[in-house]
């Protein structure tokens, strides 16, 4: 059998000290957003640089210096103006200026959103790990202290806390709360 100092993992397990044991914490969760990023298609990195640019000083002041110089060109020079007051041909680029932003930003907004969605995910299969842990340390102590001579059965929790956790039976739990409080409101 391998000892636990030659694995893979072992200074994960055994951190010397709290900064070592925050330190391995946040390199994986740099990792995982690392990996997040490099599942970006070229179009979401694209979008990105472009919300990014739209929500910036400069790109203000790129359109502060183009309406301007629009406006004074076709009002005040003394040739004929491509597009005259009210400035329609104007407005139209604009208008689609602003379809296209708007689509940028979209995209740009629902990576994160799936982020967050397999994020949320990997916290819950974490959380019900963890609960299955500690469901399981609850019967090893429970054992122990049978051995030792210690009543568990003097706290009643313990027999609860024992049962392993039924996530469906808790969603049902959530959703009728939610109908009870929601129609409490009305």
């Amino acid at each position: 059998m391998p000892s636990l100092n030659n694995s893979a993992d072992s200074k994960y397990h055994h951190p010397k000290s709290v900064e070592e044991l925050t330190a391995q914490n946040v390199k994986s969760i740099a990792e995982l957003e690392q990996a997040a990023q490099s599942q970006q298609t070229r179009a979401d990195r694209v979008a990105d640089r472009i919300t990014r640019f739209c929500g910036s000083i400069p790109f203000v002041w790129v359109h502060v210096v183009w309406f301007g110089g629009w406006i004074v060109a076709n009002t005040m020079l003394p040739m004929k103006p491509l597009d005259p007051f009210p400035f329609n041909f104007l407005t139209l680029i604009v208008s689609l200026e602003a379809i296209f932003l708007s689509t940028f930003i979209m995209i740009s907004e629902n990576r994160p959103g799936r982020v967050n969605e397999r994020r949320s995910h990997l916290d819950l299969q974490i959380n019900l790990l963890s609960e299955q842990e500690n469901t399981k340390m609850l019967q090893l102590l429970k054992g122990i202290a049978e051995k030792l001579g210690v009543d568990p059965s003097v706290d009643p929790n313990v027999a609860v806390l024992e049962q392993a956790t039924r996530p469906q039976q808790l969603v049902e739990q959530i959703d009728e709360s939610i109908r009870q409080s929601e129609s409490e409101q009305v």
